[in-house]
């Protein structure tokens, strides 16, 4: 399945149905009056949020939804049907945007999540309506108004309460296939995941807790270098992130800094986000060198260290234990404070 999470659509509500011009006509009834009935109020256009999704791959092919129109009213006083709405289901996660005025319109995050984005159009006055002492027999009606008609701009933003960082070859995808029942494509060379992977993870209580694992942050993403630029907003979701550090690498410790430098850059809080700094690849390293790199960090960061084998699984027990514990402590929409450093 083709990962898209970003879409451009057109959106238009259905129109109102008219009101009518009719008067009563019934035996024995010589001044029947006015009996035209209202039109009735044209479909609206709604977006809902549905688990099962996890792209806006569908609105490649399909980029103009239309609601149905109201009915125009009918005589004896009878209101026209009103129009079908039209829902279209997104992933939990879609922001959704006014294109030309980029207002933020909604965020649905949670399942069965409803947000209508463009209202029907009111139907029309029959002529019963404006019957007054002055205008026993009104003669006109009014035509229903049209609905709304919008562009919008969907954007995906994945759901998921730990998140994955860390430069091109540092583990990222190994760790989550290792993790849970995800299978993303691994190999030993730079960019190999160009989308997001999503994994869930059982806790020891049973429940299961999302893992996403952000690809392509490399110095200037924030800037469009990279494919890193079309993945940060999908961290501002995360409740902790796991900044991987391959410890095989020319210089383990630059590379944790181009991935802080670039979480400084993009702003929106991604900074001062809870994080667990995971040095990976330990199988592959020899302990002094292992242990100057843990030392080196230590006064740069304040989050806690830990060491690991992505492949081998060493050290992963330890590191999903102070996962759980850190989720305990916070909360999707408060400050997380940090734990003393491990």
């Amino acid at each position: 399945m083709q990962f898209i999470d970003r879409a451009e659509i057109e959106v238009e509500a259905g129109k109102g149905g008219d009101g009518i011009v009719a008067f009563r006509r019934e035996k024995y009834v010589p001044a029947g009056g006015p009996a035209g009935g209202n039109g009735g109020k044209g479909g609206s256009v709604i977006l809902k949020a549905e688990t099962n999704l996890q792209t806006l791959l569908d609105f490649r092919y399909a980029r103009r939804f239309k609601a149905d129109d109201g009915k125009r009213g009918g005589p004896n006083n009878c209101t026209g049907a009103m129009g079908k709405d039209t829902v279209i289901e997104v992933p939990c996660g879609t922001v959704i945007y006014d294109l030309e005025t980029e207002e933020i319109l909604g965020d649905l995050v949670e399942q069965g999540q409803t947000l209508c984005v463009a209202e029907g159009g009111k139907g029309g006055l029959g002529n019963k309506h404006f019957l007054s002492n002055q205008n026993r027999a009104p003669e006109y009606a009014l035509p229903g108004l049209e609905g709304e008609l919008r562009q919008l701009r969907l954007e995906l933003k994945l759901l998921a309460e730990v998140g994955i960082i860390g430069l091109p070859n540092a583990g990222k995808s190994t760790l989550i296939a290792s993790l849970s029942a995800a299978r993303p494509k691994i190999a030993d060379y730079p960019f190999t995941t160009l989308v997001p992977n999503l994994g869930v993870v059982r806790k020891p209580t049973g429940d299961g807790t999302v893992f996403a694992d952000i690809p392509g942050l490399i110095a200037g993403a924030h800037e469009g270098v990279g494919l890193g630029h079309e993945f940060l907003r999908h961290i501002e979701r995360t409740r902790i992130l796991l900044h991987l550090v391959d410890v095989t690498s020319d210089n383990p410790i630059q590379d944790y800094e181009v991935i802080q430098q670039e979480l400084n850059a993009y702003g929106r809080g991604l900074s001062d986000r809870p994080q667990i700094i995971v040095l990976n690849k330990i199988d592959a390293c020899d302990t002094e060198i292992l242990e100057f790199i843990a030392e080196e960090l230590q006064p740069s960061s304040q989050h806690p260290i830990f060491a690991i084998s992505a492949v081998t699984k060493t050290g992963v027990d330890q590191l999903l234990q102070t996962i759980w514990h850190r989720l305990e402590q916070t909360t999707p929409n408060a400050e997380n404070s940090s734990l003393p450093l491990i």
